[in-house]
């Protein structure tokens, strides 16, 4: 039988629903505002707020079958554990439990991009050297605090969370209200609306909402899981789409559609200078480097967490390389190695898409898994699987449809890398599919 990690967990009720929420919206409210504002405003046109709303709207149905799975078996297995339940220890699950951990990797060097473009905007430098040099610089930060040990992580993260929530909304209601509410006519522009690209901007919205995942990996440690999963990852939903619809009004309250579009890398930054002048500027700077920051540390905790719990459950192997210390002192460095190679080689955008083709295929292999295997034991309604599925689906045909077009190069490399972990995982596991007793 599939080993359960509910039934391991050691830190059961350690989380109350309002510090489940606080993590959530701690994860999830970041560098998705600061870095993805300005991309989907140029896939999504004038309707770019319209878009975080759908995102909001698909996640909400994509959370449904995490939800179910949490309530029949809430523990700290997460995403793992769900497709295991699945589709048995075999490739299939290994292989889509390591696309969330690499698409966690991914969005941990967007973070650490999206704050080296920040940070270095007050000098006018929006390419070059020096932007992968501070984006590996912060997550060379995030590994020494995060190597100080849980309780380090557990501070700084309380304390940034508390100060970019509170410093986002701010921003939001203060740069809406100095635009005088006028977001239809200041996002007039020459950009034209185009249908595949707004369906398409929705991927990369979903990446903004993606890190509710993160409270399902925590399932086994809330108090009331049966309950309180649940609900934790609607609240915090409903939070952020709160604050990125405001947000991404305040910004096109006081840039046109082409003005957000040319500083699609630092939009907010630029929203923020024609509503309060240099002192919002550099407020806006300030609070993004707060935001990515913890951002940034708050992933690598996460990544190499759930990459400790893959190996822990044999859907991966290990190598110590000659380190000493646990398992997850060396996940650690593997985060902290390939987020930061990636940060060097490729711009914001690129890691964006990557994150979206790899988290919607891993969204998608979860619904299906449900709907084939596990609908009738967890009690789920088919028809709401199926049509998550079937957005999921929808979005990723769009987004693929659109990079063919204007980016292809970004979808070999997505489909290589897919490729290759789902052909990794069938040699190290010897199968694609394994039965787990409970099915037979």
């Amino acid at each position: 039988m599939t080993r359960s990690h509910g039934e391991n967990d050691t830190n059961k009720g350690s989380i109350s629903l309002s510090g489940a929420v606080g993590m959530g919206t701690g994860v999830m409210i970041g560098a998705g505002i600061f870095a993805l504002t300005g991309q989907i405003a140029q896939l999504a046109g004038p309707y770019f707020a319209l878009s975080f709303v759908l995102g909001a709207m698909v996640t909400s149905l994509s959370a449904y079958s995490y939800i179910k799975m949490s309530n029949a078996w809430p523990s700290s297995g997460g995403v793992a554990m769900i497709l295991q339940k699945a589709y048995g220890p075999g490739a299939i699950a290994a292989a889509a439990a390591l696309l969330m951990a690499l698409s966690m990797v991914i969005s941990e060097s967007l973070v650490a991009r999206t704050f080296a473009t920040y940070v270095l905007r007050p000098f006018d430098v929006a390419s070059g050297p020096l932007i992968p040099i501070l984006a590996v610089g912060v997550i060379l930060f995030a590994f020494l605090v995060n190597i100080s040990g849980n309780r380090s992580v557990g501070r700084l993260s309380v304390i940034m969370a508390v100060i970019k929530i509170g410093g986002i909304a701010l921003f939001g209601i203060a740069a809406l209200w100095a635009g005088g509410f006028s977001f239809p006519d200041a996002s007039s522009g020459n950009t034209r609306f185009d249908t595949t690209g707004f369906i398409a901007s929705v991927a990369l919205s979903i990446l903004a909402f993606k890190g509710f995942t993160t409270i399902t990996n925590s399932g086994g440690e809330i108090t009331n899981p049966h309950r309180n999963v649940g609900l934790t990852i609607m609240i915090s939903i409903a939070i952020c789409v709160v604050i990125y619809l405001l947000v991404a009004l305040a910004v096109g309250s006081n840039l046109t559609i082409d003005q957000i579009i040319a500083a699609k890398d630092y939009s907010l930054a630029q929203a923020a200078a024609p509503a309060f002048g240099q002192a919002g500027f550099y407020f806006t700077v300030v609070l993004a480097a707060v935001a990515t920051a913890s951002g940034v540390l708050a992933s690598v905790f996460a990544v190499s967490r759930m990459l400790a719990m893959l190996t822990d459950m044999k859907m991966i192997p290990h190598r110590h390389f000659g380190m000493s210390g646990p398992v997850r002192s060396h996940t650690l460095v593997y985060t902290v190695v390939l987020a930061s190679i990636l940060a060097v080689f490729f711009d914001l955008g690129r890691i964006a898409s990557l994150g979206a083709f790899f988290y919607l295929i891993m969204d998608m292999l979860v619904h299906w898994g449900v709907l084939r295997y596990l609908r009738d034991e967890i009690g789920a309604n088919g028809w709401i699987v199926r049509f998550a599925l079937l957005c999921d689906a929808v979005v990723l045909m769009a987004f693929t449809i659109l990079k063919l077009r204007t980016d292809p190069i970004i979808v070999l490399y997505a489909a290589s890398a897919i490729t290759a972990v789902f052909m990794f995982q069938r040699i190290y596991l010897k199968g694609w599919f394994v039965s787990p007793p409970e099915r037979e």
